[in-house]
């Protein structure tokens, strides 16, 4: 995520404590007033957040994110000061949280702020409507910049991880390509009769067997030898399949 360690999540160690101490609200009026700086320092703390994060990408993606809104039915207590924080489990990805937690003040709270986290970047977008089933060519997408964390599902992001692939489910005209909508091509059928290619170290042996399962391209499938064995490999695209020893 590709993926989707493309944007890892931050959680609280070394790097996010020095960005917890360096982005410590500081005491600030009650009411509408202590809620604008809330806002206003969790937006400066998680754009150093997402810097560094977007830093330690693999893809060269576009970030934005923007904070929402406290909810106005909290009463928070006078706090002189304020951390920022990654709940645990949380990924600063599409819609997510942070924590607001009061470290100095006569009442302790901790409350939750919603963000948006944007991740612009290359995919591929399909040219027309696309029925299930359907073997995908090079010709059937464009490439142009989508926003990744648009979903959760990872961003088909080269030809290679789509073409030649099978539409797992009817696909509509500008949708970005993504790995879940996508699954490999059947070659052969459940009871088929393949080549089953044994491979290990200066040598390999051929022989037949009967599939258990569909064998879909890069994927395991079990066989039948003819002795009544059965073994799992791998499915090449000459129909045959690896077994490595």
């Amino acid at each position: 995520m590709v993926e989707t360690a493309l944007f890892p999540v931050l959680r609280r160690g070394a790097a996010a404590a020095g960005l917890l101490a360096a982005m410590a609200l500081p005491a600030a009026a009650q009411g509408v007033d202590a809620r604008a700086a809330y806002l206003q320092q969790s937006q400066s703390w998680l754009d150093g957040a997402i810097a560094q994060a977007e830093a330690a990408s693999p893809m060269p993606l576009r970030m934005e994110v923007s904070v929402g809104a406290l909810d106005e039915r909290l009463q928070l207590a006078p706090c002189a000061k304020v951390e920022p924080y990654v709940p645990a489990g949380v990924r600063l990805w599409g819609r997510a949280r942070i924590g607001l937690r009061c470290v100095d003040g006569p009442t302790r709270w901790n409350v939750f702020l919603p963000v948006t986290v944007k991740a612009f970047g290359p995919a591929w977008v399909l040219n027309a409507n696309v029925a299930a089933g359907t073997v995908l060519q090079a010709a059937d997408a464009s490439e142009t910049e989508v926003d990744w964390a648009a979903q959760t599902a990872p961003i088909a992001a080269s030809p290679a991880q789509w073409v030649g692939k099978v539409a797992a489910k009817p696909l509509a005209a500008g949708q970005a390509l993504r790995q879940t909508m996508l699954k490999p091509p059947q070659l052969f059928a459940a009871g088929a009769q393949v080549r089953v290619v044994a491979s290990g170290s200066g040598f390999s042996v051929a022989s037949e067997g009967q599939a258990l399962g569909a064998g879909l391209l890069g994927q395991p499938v079990r066989i039948r030898m003819d002795n009544g064995r059965i073994v799992s490999g791998t499915v090449l695209e000459d129909r045959s399949v690896l077994i490595v020893l």
